[in-house]
């Protein structure tokens, strides 16, 4: 049989029914054989509970991984409000689930503790890659990524590829879930091992270019930066970024409310990384002394740029990650891809969003696509651009 990978989406009123519509359109594509494994994103309109109760009943209890999105897709459908379905049947593949809470205050414990859950040895199964899911309000992320790398390659005594994303609450930022068999979680991390005869293969990139010269975080706080180069942090952006404002027709001066978000994820924060690439930072928000807000830590004394994204780059960034992922994969058949996207590219992209969507679908070709947009995204492989991002687009490919 090898490995097949179905989807399904469901819209609607009721959780149970929405949940229940969008697994029975994986199970018919699946053609109504066993399940290994469920992968559920799931909108924050829906009751979570209920949604993970209705794909575990429809799916013989198999073991399931998730996260609450604010966004959804499959190879068919573009949608928000929804929840996406994603059903593995695997003859090549052994999947192993385990969730830990606590990531805020303690994210090594939180690591270990999932680490520790996992079978160590699964033998004729030599290729070790996981899907880590995290609270996408904890501000961890980047601590999260690290010690994944660390403590897994440590317990496992083996490099292990991770693709990954931080759960999101449809812009609301207020709180986010991750799924683990029957259990929903806030302030926590779900973690699905994949144990397989064939290695996966990952893609990532985001579509930003430098806009400013190289600035200083002269003061922060956790994911708080209140000062650039000795000044509000807020002054600097728009002092920075004024120029390129009034190319698109926004009045920098005249921006305020839920505008100064949508505007922040245009120019967003990048830490220069190896090989010329820049890890991307979303501010989420503004503060009434000018400071920003992040969706992880910020450490005092970093350089950066602030970055620029036009919307053909967004698009063009999301053909790259796939390509990069194709490319890894060689020529092998491929049974489908799990992509996180950060929701920042649909802000950006709009009504066009789609077209991001689409360019996976034209590398990889007519295969399922399950997709849903993240808080930031997680991609690390060894000799890869890779730890946790925003705003990009992170390809994971599941050979057939």
């Amino acid at each position: 049989m090898g490995t097949t990978l179905a989807t399904g989406l469901g819209k609607g009123t009721d959780s149970a029914v929405t949940a229940a519509k969008a697994v029975q359109q994986a199970k018919d594509k699946l053609g109504g054989g066993r399940v290994d494994l469920s992968i559920v994103y799931s909108s924050s309109e829906y009751d979570y509970q209920a949604v993970v109760d209705a794909v575990r009943a429809a799916t013989g209890n198999a073991p399931l991984i998730g996260c609450s999105s604010s966004g959804e897709f499959t190879e068919d459908k573009v949608e928000q409000e929804s929840v996406a379905v994603g059903l593995i049947a695997s003859d090549d593949i052994k999947f192993a689930t385990a969730i830990a809470d606590g990531v805020k205050e303690d994210p090594e414990r939180a690591v270990r503790t999932v680490a520790n859950k996992l079978p160590l040895k699964m033998e004729k199964y030599p290729y070790l890659s996981a899907i880590f899911l995290i609270d996408g309000l904890a501000g961890v992320g980047e601590e999260i990524t690290v010690l994944a790398s660390t403590v897994f390659n440590q317990t496992f005594g083996k490099n292990v590829k991770f693709a990954g994303g931080a759960a999101g609450d449809d812009l609301k930022f207020k709180e986010t879930f991750v799924f683990s068999d029957d259990s929903i979680a806030t302030n926590a991390v779900s973690v699905c091992l994949f144990a397989s005869k064939k290695p996966l293969y990952t893609g990532v990139q985001h579509g930003h270019t430098p806009l400013s010269e190289l600035l200083r975080v002269t003061r922060a706080e956790g994911c708080v930066l209140y000062e650039i180069d000795g000044r509000p942090a807020w002054d600097v952006w728009k002092e920075r970024t004024a120029k390129a404002a009034i190319k698109i027709g926004v009045d920098i001066g005249a921006i305020k409310g839920v505008d100064i978000g949508a505007y922040l994820s245009m120019f967003e924060l990048g830490l220069p990384d190896v090989g010329g690439q820049y890890k991307i930072r979303v501010a989420l928000g503004k503060n009434e002394d000018g400071s920003l807000n992040f969706g992880c830590a910020i450490p005092k004394g970093v350089t950066f740029r602030i970055m620029e994204s036009e919307k053909e780059n967004q698009i063009v960034s999301a053909r790259v990650a796939a390509e990069m992922a194709k490319e890894n994969s060689g020529d092998i058949e491929i049974a489908g891809a799990i992509v996180f996207d950060c929701v920042c590219r649909h802000l950006i992209l709009g009504d066009e969003f789609y077209r991001g969507v689409d360019q996976f679908k034209e590398v990889l070709g007519d295969v399922p696509v399950l997709g849903l947009e993240t808080y930031g995204e997680i991609c690390m492989e060894p000799g890869q651009f890779s730890g946790f991002h925003n705003t990009t687009s992170v390809v994971l490919i599941i050979p057939k």
